[in-house]
């Protein structure tokens, strides 16, 4: 029997490869079914409204630097919305973030950012 030369180069490839050891094809099998674990990351905010004005903490708890902002929009639509510098919260440091509307604050939020 006589295999055509489109098949040749597959049994070929089949046969090497079913021919590896175990140890050399461990990096081909697949996981145990569970995603690997999340890195820990991202400062933990309180942030606080007193009329117009904003404050927020934010405790980083972990090694990797977290690059956070605050972000206040104003419930005025002639008031201007504010994001605050970025501010380089490190392991186990906290910072305070502030800002503040002319009138009344719409929402508030903080925005994380790994630091590289």
């Amino acid at each position: 029997m006589r295999l055509s030369r489109s098949l040749a180069p597959l049994t070929v490839a089949v046969a090497l490869v079913l021919c590896l050891p175990y140890d050399a094809m461990s990096h081909v099998r697949a996981g145990d079914g569970k995603p690997p674990a999340p890195g820990l990351f991202g400062a933990a905010c309180r942030t606080s409204v007193d009329g117009s004005h904003v404050v927020a903490y934010c405790h980083n708890p972990y090694v990797d630097t977290d690059r956070v902002r605050l972000h206040i929009e104003c419930a005025r639509w002639w008031d201007i919305d504010t994001d605050s510098a970025p501010v380089d919260a490190g392991p186990a440091m906290t910072v305070r973030l502030s800002g503040r509307c002319w009138k009344d604050v719409g929402s508030v939020w903080v925005s994380h950012q790994k630091v590289r």
